[in-house]
């Protein structure tokens, strides 16, 4: 066994020499310091355009110490130690705190959080696109406490609107934006109660066809619940769990196609060849399937037929942007959430790279003049990671000493409770006996659970463009969509904006310039 002290004294001396020459020299901070300041300064002079166009980015799962984890990762992938690396969403200059309970739920879960998000009031556990006042998987709960999204408040100011996720079209997280169910695992009706059934309530898959039946572009997994039940899928013929599931027999792909007016372009695709093969520019209506279920982790990605979510991203806002009076899409980066729950850390932090470089290619196609863009996350997990390790040490590395109690090594990342609990021979595992830097390494955790938990603390939000200033101090969550909405002179509180312009698109008037100046207590 090595001694502790031997380990200690060596990722001393790795720390030390990882320090880059430059930081070295008092002058390399103080120089970094000034120009931050002078970056800090400009925002006095406050964007109060009206944002034609609204991209809400939301990582599953992205709690703080994540971002973090992910901002070293992407820098130790560019061959850089990573501490230093930003983020495209680091770049943002306004960040808050969002407040992430369920009002029935101290820690929360992705369904009352997507429904705070993205329709502005806070609601119970496990529900979506409805009220408190419902109670979860209770149907006859949910009639008259429907509450609508700001994807809704988009099309019906004539705006584009689209949906990207690397999960399920009609999971947690993006279902808010279209449905009204008290069960966000009702995906399709073969996973309802009868007395659901019975009492009249409809599936998520169902509700996503039917309750806003013009939404330009859908993209991400959960093509099985589409089909009837055992009907064969197209890309995993022999696999029974791709198989379709529902019991009324619909075929929705059909039945979104029946809905689209015969003079415009509609196209449903399975697989990124026919995906990057469209011609955005001749695509109307947009509705790609690409896994029976989620869809694959980046790490795992078949490049010929699963997109990436840049890729997604990138055709998404191509096909919106053609639209004078602008679009609204909402991007779910849904598997970082995943990887945590499976305690496979490498998983979800990939995931979060992946959803960093998606911010960065809707960076580069949309301006900061006419675009919101906010990016945070529905809640937290249980991971963390620490032990002291040195500069530039490998975010899933070894922390440089052994534990001074059991005499063991223990990596930096670990969870607070999930699967990774292992004990062998009554003591815990040696993690220098496996592999732990592989993909699917499921990092060690404090309590033994089949599926770790999401974490209770507050979240980022980032946000840049119009009224992106809005978003600056900690704020419940259901706060964000009635920014964006405010921004965008979209939904109940338009009494700010101004007649619209040649453009098809309000601009802003002498009122919206004095409230945008005034501190944001006297506003509500």
């Amino acid at each position: 066994m090595i001694s502790p002290f031997l380990l200690l004294a060596i990722g001393t001396c790795l720390a030390s020499s990882l320090v880059p020459e430059k930081e070295k020299d008092p002058k390399y901070w103080r120089d970094q310091a000034q120009q931050t300041l002078k970056n800090a300064l400009r925002l006095q002079t406050l964007n109060t355009n009206v944002a034609k166009n609204v991209i809400m980015f939301l990582g599953d799962g992205m709690g703080v110490s994540t971002v973090t984890a992910a901002r070293i990762l992407k820098g130790q992938l560019h061959h850089s130690p990573g501490e230093e690396t930003k983020l495209e969403m680091d770049k943002f200059p306004y960040v808050a705190l969002s407040k992430t309970y369920n009002t029935n739920a101290q820690v929360p879960d992705s369904a009352g959080t997507a429904t705070a998000y993205l329709c502005g009031v806070k609601a119970n556990e496990g529900t979506v696109g409805v009220s408190a006042a419902t109670q979860r998987s209770q149907c006859n709960t949910t009639q008259g406490n429907e509450v609508t999204s700001i994807l809704r408040w988009a099309k019906d100011a004539g705006k584009s609107v689209g949906i990207v996720t690397t999960t399920r079209v009609n999971h947690a997280t993006p279902s808010a934006s279209y449905a009204h169910s008290a069960d966000r695992d009702w995906y399709s009706d073969n996973e309802m109660p009868p007395e659901a059934l019975s009492q009249g309530c409809k599936d998520i898959a169902y509700q996503l066809m039917h309750n806003i039946k013009d939404i330009e572009v859908i993209m991400g997994g959960g093509r099985k619940y589409m089909f009837p039940k055992n009907r064969t899928d197209v890309e995993y013929e022999l696999d029974e769990k791709a198989r379709g599931t529902r019991l009324d027999g619909l075929n929705l792909i059909d039945i979104w196609k029946s809905f689209k007016p015969k003079h415009k372009h509609s196209h449903y695709v399975w697989n990124r060849t026919d995906l990057l093969a469209l011609d955005p520019h001749s695509v109307d209506y947009l509705l790609g399937l690409f896994e029976p279920g989620d869809m694959q982790y980046e790490l795992n990605r078949n490049n010929a037929t699963d997109p990436s979510l840049s890729e997604m991203v990138e055709m998404a806002i191509r096909i919106l942007n053609k639209n004078p009076k602008g679009f609204f899409l909402l991007v779910e980066g849904g598997r970082i959430d995943h990887g945590h729950h499976e305690g496979k850390a490498k998983q979800a932090l990939h995931e979060a790279v992946e959803m960093d470089q998606a911010i960065g290619q809707a960076g580069a196609m949309t301006s900061v003049e006419d675009t919101l863009t906010v990016v945070t996350a529905d809640h937290s997990h249980v991971f963390t990671f620490g032990g002291y390790t040195p500069r530039g040490n490998s975010i899933f590395g070894l922390a440089p000493m052994v534990s001074d109690t059991d005499k063991k090594p223990f990596t930096a990342i670990l969870y607070g409770n999930g699967p990774g609990y292992k004990v062998v021979g009554g003591e815990r595992e040696n993690v220098s006996m496996v592999d732990y830097a592989h993909n699917n390494y499921q990092a060690q955790s404090a309590v033994p659970l089949r599926h770790e938990t999401h974490g209770g603390e507050d979240v980022a939000v980032f946000a840049k463009g119009p009224m992106a200033h809005l978003l600056h101090g900690v704020h419940e969550q259901n706060y964000i969509p009635h920014v964006m909405a405010y921004a965008a002179c979209i939904g109940a509180n338009r009494d700010h904006c101004a007649s619209a312009s040649s453009s098809g698109s309000p601009s802003p008037g002498p009122l919206l310039l004095l409230l945008a100046l005034l501190p944001l207590g006297s506003l509500f």
